[in-house]
């Protein structure tokens, strides 16, 4: 069904896709090409939420050439009216033959209408050329869609020998400015960030998006596209106050609470949102996923905690994908551990990972690696 062709069309595809990486959230990444008589003559990608998709960009460089030409598009062209008209009536209207889907809309509004909107006005859809590479480009937004959670990032650093912080809870600083400057890549690509009330406390931690520390980095970045990702603090007993540094700027500020409070004074960026106690007198992290994916529209999360919160998600198994810094340092036995996780009595009982990429980042190396699907909800 696909030729040579159409695979290199769709891969210059994603890689336009890949670069609405920081600023389309909570849309999908989405690249599209067109092409007329073997040439390329439109191209395109999402750039952020609220503006023109990427077949819009893709047609506007077209022009009138787009009549008869063929569009590869990493996801399905949208059919309904957000805040951008249906895509799937623009490439109708632009009158091009064949459209090559790399993969179909899992969003309950589009998934398979638009596709369908573009056979209907007969023209020619293909559908599935490199869809495991396209999905590769949307985890965040395919988890929400698919699982009603989003796509969770945990974050560690660790000494040689897996340890924090010291006995005394002195961990600033265990990694290096490269490593603290690299998380900031992942801030931005991020919806919110997790967090609980004693590491903003302990550290005062502002838990924001700091764009002079990488933006420099990608050429193609303004900073005023960026936006700052919600902090989302477990705050169970109330405890944040608005004196803190995480109130003084970024984003919005989510306190998870298991009451709220009324009457509590906060400043106008922070929200209580209720989150049930489970059997154990602790927030019930699931139903908070779902909430944040459900209600607050959060495709990629990522964890900053402390051991306990770290070890819950990972007992769970709400953890995607972990993100170690290690350090060259040793801390000692004394030293706060990695992760709080129960004892294991048996190796069939411990969590399994993959390693998907190891590298140096400064003096440190970063280490990620993906929960097997076998461990994995």
């Amino acid at each position: 069904m696909f030729s040579a062709a159409d695979s290199a069309f769709m891969a210059q595809a994603i890689r336009l896709a890949e670069l609405g990486c920081y600023t389309t959230s909570p849309n999908p990444n989405v690249g599209a090409v067109l092409v007329k008589d073997g040439s390329v003559i439109g191209s395109g990608y999402h750039k952020q939420a609220g503006g023109p998709h990427a077949e819009v960009f893709a047609l506007r460089e077209a022009g009138a050439a787009a009549q008869g030409a063929t569009c590869y598009v990493t996801l399905e062209p949208c059919s309904h009216f957000g805040r951008t008209p249906p895509c799937a009536e623009a490439l109708i209207a632009a009158g091009v033959a064949r459209v090559v889907v790399a993969m179909q809309d899992p969003n309950p509004q589009v998934a398979g209408r638009g596709v369908a909107r573009l056979r209907a006005a007969g023209i020619r859809v293909d559908i599935g050329l490199l869809e495991a590479q396209a999905r590769a480009v949307n985890p965040g937004f395919l988890s929400r869609m698919e699982r009603q959670r989003p796509y969770v990032q945990l974050k560690l650093a660790a000494s040689l020998d897996g340890r924090t912080a010291l006995a005394n809870g002195d961990s600033k600083w265990l990694t290096g400015d490269a490593a603290r400057a690299d998380v900031q890549h992942y801030r931005a690509q991020s919806c919110a960030v997790l967090s609980t009330a004693t590491t903003v406390i302990v550290d005062n931690a502002r838990l924001n998006l700091r764009p002079e520390q990488f933006a420099h980095s990608v050429a193609r970045l303004d900073s005023g596209e960026l936006r700052q990702p919600k902090r989302v603090i477990l705050d169970r007993n109330g405890v944040l106050d608005g004196k803190l540094a995480i109130f003084a700027d970024g984003g919005e500020v989510l306190l998870c609470v298991s009451k709220v409070e009324n009457n509590r004074q906060l400043p106008n960026i922070a929200r209580q949102i209720h989150c049930p106690l489970n059997a154990q007198a602790q927030f019930d992290l699931p139903l908070l996923l779902e909430h944040l994916a459900l209600r607050e529209h959060i495709n990629m999360l990522w964890v900053e905690a402390g051991a306990t919160l770290a070890g819950a998600l990972l007992q769970l198994k709400l953890v995607d994908e972990l993100i170690v810094y290690l350090a060259p340092k040793l801390l000692g036995n004394s030293a706060q551990p990695l992760a709080v996780l129960p004892e294991f009595t048996a190796l069939a009982q411990v969590p399994e990972l993959s390693w998907t990429d190891v590298r140096m980042v400064g003096p440190d190396i970063r280490l990620t690696a993906r929960l097997n699907a076998a461990t994995t909800a």
